[in-house]
């Protein structure tokens, strides 16, 4: 007599309630292009509402149109060679060469900090005491030393973007797990080698990321130095327009600097989807 519900039940498939199921929000389950335009119109219609309301005087915000025209001017400038590419690929180059020293310096310190004691006991308390200081104070002392030149900018580049990359290095030398510490161990394997083969693989995620941290900020330590420092760059052209409240060409300037960042964030992530091949992402399970 008990046996009849039950084999009812699994005819049926009630056995299917014991399965758990993770239920996605509707808000994670919308594809990332429809939710970054959601996000873009809205943006757009409220900074438009806020400028037709005259919320905000239009020296301080330009409306999107205005904006939008001027990031025409400033692309057809761009394209045509003019003295606007000059200064984009000045920009860029201290970026660059900022973001490859932040990487060598970065790489060695964390290397030092997560592999040794006495890295991680002297050194990497003053790395903490300097990242805590205003970076902005430190552009003048780069310009003293290094000249009005590019690498006054390239050096308060790599100053900023440095300490990104020695915490996401050291982090990941730690996070090797130390049943596999003990394998190489026992195996007879050498410390080179241990960091090599087991260490620097197993720490490739932390690693990137702090990459991917450190790309954000080059970025802004170009910039900051040539405001304080002069140069032939973006960040003079910036100030330029600033200084006449030419607030259209600011903002234009400033999203074409943030398509440059973008694009050596997007490099960084690239790279790391390459190399890091084994590591699923959580965010964005969801895209479409």
């Amino acid at each position: 007599m008990t046996d009849a519900p039950t084999n009812q039940r699994l005819e049926t498939g009630a056995e299917d309630d014991t399965v758990w199921v993770q239920e996605v929000a509707f808000i994670d389950s919308v594809p990332r292009s429809i939710a970054m335009t959601f996000v873009f119109v809205v943006f757009i219609g409220t900074w438009d509402l806020v400028t037709r309301l005259g919320l905000v005087s239009p020296i301080i915000l330009p409306t999107p149109w205005e904006t939008f025209s001027d990031m025409i001017f400033v692309g057809n400038n761009l394209l045509s060679g003019g003295y606007m590419l000059v200064a984009l690929w000045i920009t860029v180059k201290e970026v660059i060469y900022g973001f490859a020293l932040a990487i060598a310096i970065g790489f060695s310190l964390g290397v030092l900090v997560g592999e040794t004691a006495f890295g991680e006991k002297a050194v990497m308390p003053y790395l903490v005491a300097i990242d805590t200081m205003p970076k902005v104070a430190f552009a003048p002392l780069f310009v003293a030393w290094l000249g009005f030149g590019i690498e006054s900018k390239v050096a308060l580049a790599a100053f900023i973007a440095t300490f990104p990359i020695v915490v996401g290095t050291a982090a990941g030398l730690h996070s090797a797990d130390e049943n596999a510490r003990m394998l190489f161990k026992t195996m007879g394997a050498s410390r080179m080698q241990t960091l090599i083969k087991m260490k620097l693989p197993t720490g490739l995620p932390q690693i990137f990321t702090g990459l991917k941290i450190g790309a954000v900020g080059v970025m802004a330590g170009a910039i900051t130095g040539e405001f304080l420092g002069g140069g032939k760059g973006f960040g003079e052209l910036i100030r330029v327009a600033a200084s006449q409240l030419n607030t259209p060409r600011v903002f234009s300037l400033i999203l074409y600097l943030s398509l440059v960042g973008l694009v050596l964030y997007l490099i960084v992530q690239w790279t790391q989807r390459r190399v890091v091949f084994w590591q699923k992402e959580s965010v964005g399970a969801h895209d479409h």
